[in-house]
């Protein structure tokens, strides 16, 4: 766009003003502001209007990590383009899209607030619901068995400029720079996942972009989405897997969950295919957290290198199923 960035967070007039433009506040109005927690990747809050409550986004062009990532701030309506796609398959799986600013990079969406949790927070508090995890996996592939094989969609969603800096880049090229050996089969990895055209995938399928709610699950942060390999990402239940003793069964059990639930959609490919590409991407996805730009924050030192000592295996195992790589972690945990 080549616009210069409004920080909205510290220009409270723009920010009321967006909000009026879409008809959502008065001219009088001052909306009661609340910064909201969450990724690297953008600005949220919360406005309270007498109209009710609303979040608005704000893509960053540099994201909130230790390292350099600068990433375009056009992915913000590449999520709008998702979200508004996704909710005419299930309705109940997005939060609506309220209107877009795009001078300031940002959109609105209806704050969903009582009723939701957030799936991350819950499984760190070793509240695993493997039922749950199941409702995930049925939403993801109803989601890619509707979108796969479409060319418009593939048209309007050929984001590979932001899929490479948002995620191949900062996962998997950064960890071949740490990780020299194993530079020729990340960057294996990265062809192959850029080479795939199958269908609409979120990008960043993680517990944190996840709340649970009445209706089942809702996907938010669809920063990354993208026309292409809908090998869905399983790396943070195995994490958290390795990391809380207490809970690794029932996470395990949740792995396995969502696997299921997910592969019961897949007509759009050979079952096979697809389960081998996600097993054989996840040892670099696991390893991509303790080295890459944006590592798991809630891991210590020793559990990081631990983490890093399992990944770094898996690459000499070969594993070509998920149900394999589900086995082979299992030992993975019981012996950590």
């Amino acid at each position: 766009m080549g616009q210069q960035f409004i920080d909205l967070a510290a220009d409270a007039q723009r920010l009321t003003g967006i909000f009026v433009k879409m008809g959502l506040a008065d001219p009088d109005e001052v909306p009661v502001i609340t910064a909201l927690t969450g990724g690297v990747s953008s600005g949220i809050v919360r406005a309270d209007l007498r109209g009710g409550s609303y979040c608005l986004k704000q893509a960053l062009p540099q994201l909130k990590v230790d390292k350099v990532w600068n990433v375009p701030v056009e992915r913000a309506f590449s999520e709008v383009e998702w979200l508004r796609t996704v909710a005419a398959i299930q309705p109940d799986c997005v939060p609506k899209v309220l209107g877009e600013d795009r001078e300031t990079t940002s959109f609105v969406m209806a704050y969903l607030g009582y009723g939701f949790q957030n799936w991350k927070s819950e499984l760190l508090k070793g509240k695993v619901d493997i039922k749950a995890a199941g409702q995930v996996g049925d939403v993801l592939g109803r989601i890619h068995a509707s979108t796969a094989n479409n060319s418009e969609l593939a048209r309007r969603f050929a984001t590979d400029e932001n899929f490479y800096a948002i995620r191949l880049e900062p996962y998997l090229i950064e960890s071949a720079r740490a990780h020299p050996t194993l530079a020729a089969k990340l960057h294996g990895l990265v062809q192959r996942t850029q080479a795939q055209r199958i269908a609409l995938v979120h990008g960043d399928v993680s517990p944190k972009n996840i709340l649970l709610g009445r209706q089942g699950p809702v996907f938010i942060d669809a920063e990354c989405a993208w026309y292409g390999d809908p090998a869905f990402v399983l790396n943070h239940l195995l994490i958290k897997a390795l990391w809380m003793s207490t809970s690794a069964d029932a996470l395990m059990q949740s792995f396995d969950a969502l696997r299921a639930a997910y592969i019961s959609h897949v007509d759009f490919e050979p079952r096979e295919a697809l389960d081998s590409r996600a097993a054989s991407l996840l040892p670099a996805l696991l390893l991509a957290r303790v080295d890459g730009k944006s590592p798991v924050e809630y891991l210590d030192g020793e559990a990081r290198q631990r983490l890093r000592a399992a990944s770094i295996k898996l690459f000499d195992q070969q594993i070509d199923t998920l149900d394999a790589l589900a086995s082979h972690w299992r030992n993975e945990v019981h012996t950590a």
